[in-house]
């Protein structure tokens, strides 16, 4: 309800980044969140792949953008994907200012 709200209310100049937790049909929830929530970018995670999420130091995530861009990390340590995360939104925002 918040990140619904907040990406309503969204300015321009703004940009709106979520998270995704799922355990069923990950990409097809976190791409209704995208849309529903006015997110510029989801970044979406399963506890169910080995090796990931919760208890683990590695994680893997899949991207979804608003543009239509995807891409993934595969498993890799934790501050790693972190700094991968940054890099999507730095796609995400360079993307916005040229459009």
């Amino acid at each position: 309800m918040i990140a619904a709200h907040l990406g309503a209310s969204k300015k321009a100049g703004q940009w709106h980044v979520g998270f995704a937790l799922e355990t069923e049909n990950g990409p097809a929830h976190a791409q209704e969140k995208l849309e529903k929530k006015n997110f510029d970018l989801v970044v979406l995670n399963s506890p169910k792949e080995e090796g990931a999420a919760f208890q683990h130091d590695t994680n893997s995530v899949q991207f979804f953008s608003a543009s239509g861009q995807r891409g993934s990390t595969g498993l890799a340590p934790k501050k790693e994907i972190a700094f991968r995360i940054l890099e999507e939104l730095e796609s995400v925002l360079e993307e916005k200012r040229t459009n």
